[in-house]
């Protein structure tokens, strides 16, 4: 018994995702002039992208705003019934508006229709019925294709929602590619969390400055100790008369140097030449992938061949880049 509940569920999901698969391969096929002439009206806005929609279309419209502000263009949620009761005034002559209904027909549309229409603010639409009322006050529609609902009744907003949420991301990704954001640009507003973590540049995490730990040729041993034992990061760098790293000395270095006359010696005669090193507006995720692939634990950061930072695994390990 249990087995054949278990195998309906599963047929039951599968037949879900096959639908809205389905759903969305006949949007793919829909698109066109009215979908460029959409992104060009979201893309000359010198305001926001003003997102809105009531009830499922209200969500969506939501998550596309969220997007759409996290990949480079300004974007924000007014709620429709809300807006009637003063947040018009947060859409503004410089703004484009999106809104999304199912329907067409939604009522608590009408104020934010109004309003746009009245101080000539730019009107997209994303919407599952034209002729509508929503459509037909639009610059631009977006009409999606007919869909079967995944709820067995025909009722429950599944395929249609999901047909619009991948419409928004499909302008978020244009309107990103048009705006040429950068990985960059990215990390910037993505500061927090895991995903913040991976974007982190090699510059946000370095050591630099007084805190760099360098001598010069014929440095004797006994003085590039102390250097090394006051920067704290387990080595010291070796730079020629032109201010160039031709050498580094670490703590194993010294280990594997142990003897009498080791303070007395050159840091010439034990440094590794040829360190490993890296950019400053590298990734800190690549800082780690070197050092780990070389099992060492800092890297110097050089700009034409000359350090301006040092950075050590346990700052990245620290900043959650691993």
């Amino acid at each position: 018994m249990a087995g054949a509940i278990a195998a309906a569920d599963l047929a039951a999901a599968r037949e879900v995702l096959a639908t809205e698969a389905r759903a969305l391969q006949d949007l793919a096929g829909t698109l066109g002039r009215d979908f460029v002439a959409a992104c060009d009206l979201l893309q000359r806005a010198t305001g926001r992208v003003v997102v809105t929609g009531m009830g499922k279309s209200g969500h969506v419209a939501a998550k596309i705003a969220a997007t759409l502000a996290s990949t480079g263009t300004p974007a924000q949620f007014v709620h429709p019934a809300e807006a009637a009761h003063g947040d018009l005034g947060m859409i503004t002559a410089q703004d484009a508006v999106l809104a999304l209904s199912n329907s067409g027909e939604t009522p608590e549309l009408h104020a934010i229709l109004v309003h746009a229409r009245r101080f000539g603010i730019p009107l997209a639409a994303m919407v599952g019925r034209a002729p509508s009322t929503l459509a037909g006050s639009a610059d631009v529609a977006l009409v999606l294709p007919a869909v079967v609902e995944a709820c067995p009744l025909g009722l429950a907003p599944t395929t249609s929602t999901t047909a619009m949420l991948a419409l928004g991301d499909a302008l978020a990704v244009v309107l990103l590619g048009r705006r040429g954001f950068s990985s960059h640009a990215f990390a910037e507003l993505h500061p927090g969390g895991k995903l913040g973590a991976r974007l982190v540049r090699v510059r946000q995490l370095m050591h630099e400055g007084a805190d760099l730990p360098l001598v010069p040729v014929g440095t004797r041993m006994a003085d590039a100790l102390l250097v090394m034992t006051e920067k704290r990061l387990g080595c010291v760098g070796v730079v020629d008369e032109d201010g160039r790293l031709v050498g580094i000395v670490t703590d194993g270095d010294l280990r594997r140097n142990m003897a009498p006359d080791l303070l007395g010696r050159s840091v010439e005669a034990l440094m590794t030449s040829r360190a490993r090193t890296i950019a400053p507006d590298a990734l800190a995720v690549e800082a780690v992938r070197t050092m780990n692939a070389a099992a060492i634990t800092v890297l110097f950061v050089v700009v034409d061949g000359r350090p301006v930072g040092a950075i050590h695994l346990h700052d990245c390990l620290k900043a959650g880049v691993a």
